[in-house]
């Protein structure tokens, strides 16, 4: 089912002020992980929209550096109240480097690359054991996949038929050293997900409305998990760092936090 116009609409309302938010975050005394949260940010949002619908489903950022570009997502789409931009990375505030949860919406911390994978595997089996409704949905980066802590927990969700259970990639080819391409590759990945027993979908990761549909698509009565491999841009939404490996991590000025923002469309 293809989402109506008013959500789509509404949609990419949340993802542009959601953008401005992580670029308020990278003005910060600390910067932030900006090139990472800036092209999860349309996975986010869409993922916490259907959980938003659905009070069993969780939604779990394992890549946890990108925790700027989860808080902006959680304030946008009506969890969080307070604008966490001004308090980000202050002591004493809830809004670190990586996610806890003393922030509303985050049930479990992450920032330890491939620990998240497992956190919502074990939400979605919890929910099924118990005989409720409610799905899992872990959001990985694609150099996260180098950690065997995925591997092992894609072996144990398809064993135990978690059909609620969705591992999101966010395959934006960079990590902290390098192209991941360089690092360490990760050809034929779909087929890799499917001999593990997953379903798999490979989509555009900013493209909000196949992936609203693709997680209103996912039924809990299903018995494979699914993989979504979502291509995503590095920096996604500002011109000034789109695609650039040097986006990983920025600290900038107030003023050029501002001419990037006006720069956004």
């Amino acid at each position: 089912m293809t989402p109506e116009p008013d959500t789509a609409a509404m949609l990419a309302e949340r993802a542009h002020r959601a953008r401005r938010l992580v670029v308020d975050m990278a003005a910060s005394p600390r910067g932030c992980h900006l090139g990472g949260s800036l092209s999860v940010l349309d996975i986010l949002i869409a993922a916490l929209d259907r959980a938003n619908r659905d009070e069993g489903t969780r939604v779990v950022l394992s890549k946890g550096h990108a925790a700027a570009g989860l808080y902006a997502a959680l304030h946008v789409s009506g969890i969080i109240a307070e604008n966490p931009a001004p308090a980000y990375g202050l002591r004493g505030s809830p809004y670190t480097g990586h996610p806890g949860p003393k922030v509303p919406g985050v049930t479990f911390p992450t920032g330890s690359l491939g620990h998240g994978v497992p956190y919502a595997a074990g939400w979605a089996m919890a929910r099924k054991l118990s005989g409720h409704t409610g799905s899992g949905i872990a959001i990985a980066g694609d150099g996260e996949l180098q950690e065997g802590l995925v591997w092992e927990t894609a072996q144990v969700a398809a064993a135990r038929k978690l059909g609620n259970f969705i591992l999101v990639v966010d395959r934006n080819g960079g990590q902290n050293d390098g192209p991941v391409a360089d690092i360490s590759p990760l050809p034929d990945l779909a087929r890799r997900f499917a001999a593990f027993g997953f379903d798999v979908s490979e989509v555009d990761g900013h493209d909000l409305d196949g992936l609203a549909e693709l997680f209103d698509a996912k039924c809990d009565g299903a018995e494979r998990p699914l993989a979504v491999i979502a291509t995503t841009v590095k920096g996604k939404g500002v011109p000034a760092v789109q695609g650039s490996p040097g986006s990983h991590y920025v600290s900038i000025d107030r003023n050029r936090a501002e001419q990037w923002k006006r720069s956004m469309r």
